[in-house]
């Protein structure tokens, strides 16, 4: 096997930690020896080991003298952990391959660098792409500051996302919804407007078929704190908190009346009469929520285009024709004079989930 087998092993180890290690990001790690994989890990939970350790851990003895594969550089500092170079040292590991350099401008390097004063062999950039993609949410986090944005949407094939009368059940079919609730699974925060609380009168919580699923923190735009205190996520069982965020001149009364219920009323500046995303996003990012996935409506996802906020587009198409023109649309709000002002989309891909499409790209090229 080569190095890019091995590395793809790694992967997928650290994919099973989604949902459960941010802010860290996800690391997979793998120890060989004479050919045979001796060792395997995953940073399980944040706070807990890092990969490094757990798959050197599974190799016991047998790491001396292996290779190690790692997602990412290990780590040279104190954290909640020691310093996975450390680990890597004491344990005799000859050889290190690492996917991609630690994105942190602060770290950037700097556990590479050890190891090969050290005088170990250390070999970077394998599968490196593929590395940057499962960690986009951190590199995102880490080097600007804000969370990366992903909208989703659920529309017909005519881009309706809703009838005249606001009925939006179904759009999509089970295979979407329950991918959507995947996306849930790994992502920091879920966002809406305040009138699809009140008409929706959604949870936002993460429901897996198989398996347990990490709820986000649900974020509600509401700049007059007008959102029914009856709403059911204000007084559902989750293990993640509901964020309400307002404008400077919100009623007091409300304010408190919400925080009674335990949610977290967030103050946020107003740009026309609406929450500033721009600047949310800053005091988001600062709040630890690394990634924010935006389930609408129509009016919160054309604010997010216009504010420049979104990264990434994940829309749900269903065989269905409203045939009108009097439905909710995906976006709502001012558009471009000319098709050349419009927002190009990047790296497309095409999924299919039953009888549905999903079409999901990125607003800048990766």
């Amino acid at each position: 096997m080569s190095d890019i087998d091995y590395m793809k092993q790694a992967m997928d180890l650290a994919e099973k930690g989604r949902g459960w290690t941010s802010p860290n990001p996800m690391v997979g790690a793998v120890v060989v020896k004479d050919g045979q994989v001796v060792g395997r890990g995953y940073h399980q939970r944040v706070g807990g080991p890092h990969a490094e350790v757990n798959a050197i851990d599974d190799a016991g003895d047998r790491a001396r003298g292996a290779t190690i594969y790692v997602t990412l550089e290990p780590c040279n500092h104190f954290g909640r952990t020691p310093p996975c170079t450390q680990k890597i040292l004491d344990a005799g590991i000859r050889r290190v391959v690492v996917a991609m350099a630690d994105p942190n401008p602060g770290v950037q390097g700097g556990g590479n660098k050890t190891l090969q004063d050290q005088g170990i062999e250390v070999t970077t950039g394998i599968c490196e792409k593929e590395a940057r993609a499962l960690n986009e949410s951190f590199i995102t986090w880490v080097t600007t500051g804000r969370p990366f944005v992903i909208v989703k949407c659920a529309a017909t094939l005519d881009g309706r996302i809703a009838t005249r009368t606001g009925d939006s059940r179904w759009v999509t079919g089970p295979a979407s919804r329950q991918f959507v609730h995947r996306i849930r699974h790994g992502i920091d925060g879920i966002m809406v407007g305040v009138e699809t609380v009140k008409k929706d009168d959604p949870s936002l919580t993460t429901r897996l078929d198989e398996e347990t699923g990490s709820d986000p923190t649900r974020i509600i735009l509401d700049s007059r704190l007008s959102i029914p205190l009856t709403a059911k996520m204000l007084h559902q069982a989750s293990d993640a908190p509901t964020w309400v965020v307002c404008g400077p001149d919100a009623p007091v009364d409300r304010k408190a009346a919400l925080e009674d219920t335990g949610a977290r009323v967030v103050t946020g500046s107003l740009k026309t009469g609406r929450i500033d995303l721009l600047t949310l996003m800053d005091q988001l990012g600062t709040m630890g929520i690394t990634s924010l996935l935006i389930e609408g409506g129509g009016t919160v996802t054309g604010s997010a285009f216009a504010a420049g906020i979104v990264d990434k587009v994940c829309f749900f198409y269903a065989p269905k024709i409203l045939g009108g023109d009097d439905g909710v649309p995906i976006c709502r709000g001012l558009g471009p004079e000319s098709m050349k002002q419009s927002i190009p989309i990047h790296d497309l891909s095409v999924f299919r989930f039953d009888a549905d499409v999903m079409l999901q790209g990125y607003l800048k090229p990766r």
